[in-house]
């Protein structure tokens, strides 16, 4: 039985060493609740410096929702980060996070 002196364990990798991987995975786990733009989008939001989706905490219902700039009660939406508030850079990572997109 020869010894191999240069034999090297290989290393584990966590499904985290591949984002695309897992960010995939979670877009092909979504039921139709997720858009093609969304997933793009996805993408590119580690490079914007722009978060400016409001997430918001419904204080009847508890709900949370977020809301896009242009959508009609984006610029009445305040954010209360120790309300459980708080911003996003794109709708995917909302949506991943829990939240649904404003109907109106």
């Amino acid at each position: 039985m020869r010894c191999r002196s240069s034999y090297q364990r290989p290393t584990r990798r966590s499904v985290l060493s591949y984002p695309g991987l897992l960010v995939g995975a979670l877009a092909v786990g979504a039921s139709g609740a997720i858009t093609a733009t969304d997933f793009v989008a996805s993408f590119s939001s580690g490079t914007s410096a722009s978060c400016d989706i409001k997430g918001n905490i419904s204080t009847e219902t508890g709900e949370r929702i977020f809301h896009v700039p242009g959508q009609k009660y984006y610029s009445q939406t305040k954010i209360s980060p120790q309300s459980g508030e708080r911003w996003f850079c794109s709708e995917f990572e909302a949506w991943a996070a829990g939240w649904r997109k404003s109907k109106v």
